[in-house]
């Protein structure tokens, strides 16, 4: 019962570990990534799909995404899609391919970044505690029910502390890395 509570606790930390990785892949670092475009959605014949269902989302050099569409009647829509989304970024179509330069990031923008990403990195760590405390809360109730000791209790929650230690610095890690990338030119 305690090794199931804190395999749970430890597997939904990974999860929000994941999930802090992906709100930060969205955020533009000024370096072309793929990733950047994942949350664009296009309208692929009367369904909205993401960009890269439609496409293909190559990088052209360090500052350059190549977009290319599968189906040339889909090079409009798709250059749409890239405008309209909260990127703000401007396509640049050659015939089948569009070219996305992405502008070098303001010193006001990355400071601006920088708070966005402290505070997901913020949000995640809350998401971890939470986790912590409802597997302590579990073991309470394993102790209120007598199903373990209370010695039994205490050496679980150390772990469940050390578990919650481990994700907590790896968030920290991730933030950091971040943080550096939105500091290169």
């Amino acid at each position: 019962m305690i090794q199931d509570i804190q395999k749970d606790a430890r597997i939904r930390m990974h999860k929000s570990l994941d999930s802090l990785r992906g709100e930060l892949a969205k955020i533009r670092t000024g370096r072309a990534h793929p990733s950047l475009l994942e949350h664009v959605t296009v309208d692929y014949y009367g369904s909205e799909v993401p960009i890269g269902q439609a496409s293909s989302v190559t990088i052209e050099d360090a500052r350059t995404l190549a977009v290319t569409a599968w189906d040339k009647n889909m090079i409009q829509p798709l250059e749409k899609a890239i405008m309209k989304s909260d990127l703000g970024l401007n396509p640049v179509t050659a015939g089948t391919v569009i070219r996305i330069p992405l502008p070098p990031l303001t010193e006001e923008r990355r400071v601006a970044l920088g708070k966005v990403v402290h505070h997901e990195g913020e949000n995640a760590k809350i998401a971890i505690r939470n986790i912590r405390r409802d597997a302590i809360h579990h073991l309470k109730e394993l102790v209120k029910d007598k199903q373990i000791s209370e010695d039994d209790d205490h050496r679980a929650e150390q772990e469940i502390q050390q578990i919650t230690d481990e994700h907590v610095k790896q968030v920290d890690e991730i933030v950091a890395v971040k943080e550096q990338e939105l500091l290169e030119f």
